[in-house]
Order: C-alpha cells, then structure tokens, then sequence
C-alpha cells in the first residue's frame, strides 16, 4: 500500500518571527514516525501567523491540487484557544467540506483524561477534497497527546477520502480493520483510553461505526413558514435513507443505463464564499484592447493610468457674460498679476468706455488686443483678448450709447471700482493642466457620463480598456416552452422564464460586450446540449454560457456528463451549500482559439488588442455556469456566482459581486439550520435614515413571485430558530433602495 503523504502547519506569530523557536514540527514528525506504523513519508510542513487568510493559504496550497504534491493529512498546530490571536477554528471551518466530530471527540477524551483545562480546547477535524485536517493544540505536549489518540486510525480515513473502494476495505468487517490498524474496541487508537463512545466488537456494528466518514445529506425536513404574517408553510424535499444505505455506483455517463447510475451527487459541498473563490480562481484574467472613445465605452474598465494630453481649459476664458477689462494696478504689491496679463493703466474706477470688440464663445477667431481704455464684450467661456486681465459681470454695467445702427452698444458704464485683476477668468489649466492623471487603472467608466467627459475634454481619443466578454444564455429541457409559443401550454409544458429573465439581467448590468440568446437544448436526443454548446464557443464566440435546468440527478440532467465526457472540461463544483440553489455548477472547458470560428471578431473595427496572447498560448478558456432550472434559484445564483466572475473579466479590481448593507428585518423570519438562506425581499427607507427589509413572501425556489418584486437577498445565517422582527442582517441589494 502506497504511503501517506502528511503536513504539519505551525500557526504562531513568536515561531513566524521565529522558526527556531518551533518544537511542534520535530514533536510531530516523531509521532508519525514511531506510532506511525510505517504509514507516512516525512511531512511537509510550514509555519505561518496568526492570521486567518495566511492559514487558509497554506491549507488549500496542499489540499486543493490534483497532482502529486496533494497530502493526504493536514494537521495544524496552536491557535485553538480562547486567547484574542487565536483563529485557527475559524479559519479551518469554513475550509471543511465534510465534518469529522468522532476526531475530535477523541482527541478531546484523550486530553480529558491528562487535565480538565482540556475543555479549553477548540479543535475542529474534517475532509477538504481528498485530504483530512486536523486542529491541534499549541503545546507540543498538547499536541503530541492528541495526534496520538487518532494516529492508528487516520490512514484509514486518509485512503477513504482518497477515493478507496469503501466495499473492499470494508470486506473483512470491524475486526480486520483493527487488527490493521493495531487497535481494538477495548483501547483508543493510540494511548490505551477507551474509544469514544463505546464501539461494538461486532462486525454487524462496522457500518454505523465508519459512517462519518461518508455521509453528508444536507436535506432536512421542516416548516418552512419565513414569515409568521405569511403562512405558506411547505414541506422540503428529504430523503430518507444515508449514502452508506445505498448501492456504490459510480458513473454519470447518461449511456450506461440507469442500474449504473449516480443516486447521490459525487461533488463536494462547497460553502457560497468557497465557490465564489473557486471561480474567481478560475476566471481568466481580462484582457487589453484599445477603443475609440464614445458613449459606447460605458461599462468598460480603463486598463492603463490615463494622463491628459490637452489643458483644460487651453486659454484664458470668460466666466461670466460681461466686458473684459484692463484693471490698472493701483495697489501695487497687494495685486497678484495674473499670467499673460500686461499691468497697464485703464479701468479700475467707475466710468464709461467704448466697446472695442465682441469675443463670443466660438472657435473662429481669437479677438483683437485690447488697448488701455478700452473694454470688449464677452460671452461665458469665450477666449479673453490679449492685455485684458479681469472680466466685470454685465450685471454691474449699463450701456451709455448705441452704435448708429442702434443694434449694438457703443459705450457702456461701469458701475463699481471694486474689480480686481483676475476676477471672472479661468486661466489656462486651471480645471485640468498637460499630463496630469485624469483617470486611475481600474476606474469604471459610467453611465454618468463624467470619465467620458474629462476624457473628451483632455483630448483623448483612444482609450485602453479591458475587454468586456460575450455571454450566452442557454435553457435546456424538453418541457421548456418559449414564450413566442402560441396558444394554451399542454401536457408536461412550462414557459421559458429563466432565459428572458436572466437576459435582462445581464444587460442590465452592462459588463458584457454582447448578450447572446442561445434559446433552448432538448434533453433528447442527448447530443443537442453538446451541439449547443460547441456551436456558442466556436460559432457565436461566446466566453461564458449561462445554461439553466439540468443539474441535478435526473438520468436527463445531461450538464455535468457532456462537459466532461463530451466537452473534455473540468466541473470545479457541483454543489453549494446554500438555499436556493444547491446544484449550481460551475465548469471550464479550454478551446483552440483557431476553432473559434468567425464568431470571436466581434464587433468589426470597433477595438484592436493591446497585446497577443502571452508564450504564444493557442488555447482559449471557456466558462460555464449551470444554474438550477427554478426560476428564484436562477436569478439568485446569477446575482451570487455569475457577476463576480463578469467583474473579474471586465477588470474591476477585487470583484465583490452585489453590494452590502445593513438592514433590520420587518418581520419574524425562519432561518434554515442546515443551509445559508438567500430570502428575497424588498429593502426601503423608513423615513428615519434606518434601511428595513420586508420578504417577499414564500420563498420556494420554483415561485418566480418571489424574486417579482425584490430588490435585495437577506443573508440568513444557517441555524435553528428566527431572525427576530426588528433584528439587523446583511442584504446584497440587487437594485436601488425603495423611497430614496
């Protein structure tokens, strides 16, 4: 049997500092050595701080691979305390796709039996993909006695979550596999205690003793009334016998009938944070091209500093409507003199002068200079004629003589003294100067229309950008109608409104450069969703597809096998622990760029690429999210999954997908103990600043009214019990707040 590949994780700020003031990593490596019982190569290990995210780093760099560095067994070492550094529970948790409480019961019992402060411990154990982890404690001694009471027994668990047979390691019963591991009933697996909770001798025992480490049915059954002023209670789905009491099958290839197909999904349970890692982690990074500037760049995220080529304004201009002036500088030193202005004797004081000439805000002609004595009328914005130094509003002036014509003034009065050099004028630069930075890399431009405008203003004509991708969206099933069908719907027909729906969504979110309607797949023949599929990637050159419907277990849920049978991509998740939407699937499937076909042109003339791609790479990444085929669980999953991968392609930096707030619920509403529970509901103003947020009512997956009205989802914190009327919550605000 091949060996066990182990990893010990250091988590202390003094060792990080530190390494030599380390004693777990030589402690443990000897354990594994000596009690080992020849199991294990020596471990890797590392040594981090304090700090959650370095944890979870270092955890997932060993666990979430699927080549040869991937262990078999991460154990961590301090940080499972009360103290105010320690976080390590909190960072494991969260990582853990299958929890292990038997670990930690024994590891806990052991400990127990050395002092009662054992009960300061906080260790958590699991499975994250095909690796187990553990927690243990800082002490070395601590540490020893826990990985201690558990060594004997982690290779069995370590070649379970491998992917060993479970029915052929378990063919010899109970007693085999203790005399395997050199344990019995009567003793713990390592330090003589009794094992917890008083395992049988009796082979029959042998299934409910190992089931832990197998089972993980997330189905629950309750009412499910959200709102006690609502009152549409409805039973959920639950099945009624464990994955150990049902037949091991092992494929998803729809052709090999039904006795040989899957009856329980083969996909890990991720959390919602853990898949959107995941696809930000595969999301490929956006790429560069070069626009025309237009209104048409709305969405667009600049790919490069941006710095102006032109002052704004170029020359000195008027700031009101009035007559341009030569101030005479008759304080001295107390007067600023403005640049390009001559200080030559002229107005000042009260008095009439004769109009010289008229300067309008046009791009005709510069004005004549302007000679002591005189003064010229001037439009807002129009260019100031040389030697003038001040500009008097046409409000403080009155015209003294008409031209003989009697069209135009002649002379006009200055009614005050008080005006000074520089007054009413915007001097060159003065809103935007040559080369200063206008707009940062990452900046979004909007809708709103000032990025756009500065970049006119300064001159910018091409405009680095990242490019925005192409989206598809796609239904599949044979009961999905369009909406253009005429007449009653018959038999087992539905109208198509995910596809409509999801449509809408995406162009109103304005990240793509094209929303592609790929209409609906036919579950029969099986060959049309592949078809479909290839047909948007090479002919339509769609980046993303969005397809609805077809990811559950049903033998025609035909999603997962054509992208990894067919298609030859990779399924990174199949399943997410949360309510609705526990079957999105999320896939990538690499394309020769040469088989894109004409469709990946886009728009013709519109941008040309900054760069080619890097190393001469000829493959192409292709995304695929599969969201459940219920409307509500639809549009949630899109919102959740779907728009922080749009981000990431467009160039946002750190995509965070829908906004957050704080909200208090105006109802009584159930939470869910086994899932995270995205409720849809309506977030206002109360008149008071305070943001209040009301359900929507029934939340089944399947009721499109739900999602009608709602312009938030009410993070639902996965427990027993309410979240109580008046209680604050988190809500990611699909739109605008109501009453603002």
């Amino acid at each position: 049997m091949a060996l066990l590949r182990p990893a010990i994780l250091v988590v202390s700020d003094t060792a990080a500092s530190d390494p030599s003031t380390d004693k777990a990593i030589p402690t443990l490596s000897d354990v594994l050595a000596q009690d080992g019982a020849g199991k294990w190569t020596d471990p890797l290990t590392a040594i981090v701080k304090d700090d959650v995210l370095e944890i979870q780093r270092a955890v997932r760099s060993w666990t979430d691979t699927e080549n040869d560095s991937t262990v078999n067994l991460v154990i961590t070492t301090g940080g499972t305390g009360f103290a105010r550094r320690d976080f390590t529970p909190e960072a494991i948790a969260p990582l853990l796709h299958r929890q292990a409480p038997g670990i930690v019961h024994a590891m806990l019992a052991a400990s127990f039996q050395v002092t009662p402060f054992a009960m300061m411990a906080r260790p958590v154990a699991g499975v994250r993909n095909k690796s187990i982890v553990i927690t243990l404690p800082g002490s070395p001694k601590g540490a020893k006695e826990n990985l201690q009471a558990v060594v004997k027994l982690l290779p069995h668990a370590c070649f379970q979550a491998a992917g060993e047979d479970s029915r052929a390691a378990h063919s010899g019963g109970l007693k085999k596999l203790e005399r395997e591991a050199g344990v019995d009933s009567s003793s713990s697996a390592g330090n003589g205690a009794p094992l917890p909770g008083g395992a049988s001798t009796d082979n029959n025992s042998h299934s409910h003793s190992h089931s832990h480490s197998h089972q993980h049915d997330h189905s629950h059954s309750h009412d499910h009334d959200h709102s006690h002023s609502h009152g549409h209670g409805h039973r959920i789905p639950k099945a009624h016998t464990t994955l150990e009491e049902r037949p091991h099958l092992q494929s998803n290839d729809p052709r090999l009938g039904a006795s040989k197909r899957y009856r329980s999904s083969p996909y890990p349970m991720l959390s919602v944070a853990e898949a959107v890692s995941v696809i930000l982690e595969n999301t490929p990074c956006p790429k560069v091209e070069v626009r025309d500037l237009s209104p048409d760049l709305v969405g667009y995220v600049v790919a490069e500093d941006i710095y102006a080529k032109e002052a704004v304004p170029a020359y000195r201009a008027s700031l009101v409507d009035g007559y341009a002036v030569i101030v005479g500088d008759k304080r001295g030193a107390d007067v600023v003199p403005v640049a390009n202005a001559q200080s030559v004797s002229g107005t000042g004081t009260k008095g009439t002068f004769p109009v010289a000439s008229v300067s309008h805000a046009q791009a005709t002609s510069l004005p004549p200079p302007l000679q002591p004595g005189q003064i010229a009328r001037i439009t807002t914005g129009a260019p100031l004629p040389e030697n003038a130094n001040a500009v008097v509003m046409v409000e403080d002036t009155v015209i003294a003589t008409l031209s003989p014509d009697g069209l135009e003034e002649s002379t006009v009065e200055i009614l005050t003294d008080k005006i000074v050099p520089g007054e009413n004028i915007r001097e060159p630069g003065s809103d935007v100067q040559l080369n200063d930075l206008v707009l940062v890399k990452g900046t979004q431009l909007t809708a709103l229309g000032g990025e756009i405008g500065v970049l006119a203003a300064c001159g910018t004509r091409k405009v680095p950008v990242y490019r925005k991708p192409r989206v598809g969206v796609l239904s599949t099933g044979d009961e999905v109608t369009d909406i253009t069908h005429p007449g009653p719907l018959t038999g087992g027909m539905i109208r198509d409104s995910n596809r409509p729906a999801l449509l809408s969504v995406l162009r109103g979110w304005g990240l793509c450069e094209e929303v592609v309607d790929l209409h609906v797949a036919r579950d029969t023949p099986a060959s049309e969703l592949e078809l479909k599929l290839r047909d948007a990637f090479r002919l339509r050159g769609v980046d993303v597809v969005v397809t609805t419907g077809g990811v559950s277990m049903g033998e025609l849920d035909l999603l997962k096998p054509t992208i990894e049978r067919a298609l030859g991509g990779t399924v990174h998740f199949g399943r997410v622990s949360m309510k609705p939407g526990k079957p999105t699937t999320f896939a990538s499937v690499e394309i020769k760029n040469g088989d894109l076909g004409s469709g990946t042109a886009g728009t013709a003339g519109a941008a040309t690429p900054a760069s080619s791609e890097p190393n001469g790479d000829s493959r192409r990444r292709h995304l695929i999210f599969g969201l459940p085929g219920n409307p509500a669980s639809a549009l949630v999953t899109a919102n959740l999954f779907l728009l922080p991968c749009l981000q990431k392609l467009v160039g946002i930096p750190s995509p965070t997908g829908l906004p957050r707030v704080v909200v208090r619920a105006a109802g009584k509403l159930r939470c869910d103990p086994a899932r995270t529970e995205y409720h849809r509901a309506v977030v206002s103003d109360d008149g008071h600043g305070r943001l209040v947020a009301r359900s929507t009512g029934m939340q089944r997956s399947s009721r499109v009214g739900s999602v009608a009205s709602a312009n938030a989802l009410l993070v639902m914190p996965s427990r027993e019990g309410f979240v109580e009327e008046g209680a604050e919550c988190e809500a990611l605000m699909m739109g605008l707040v109501r009453g603002f």
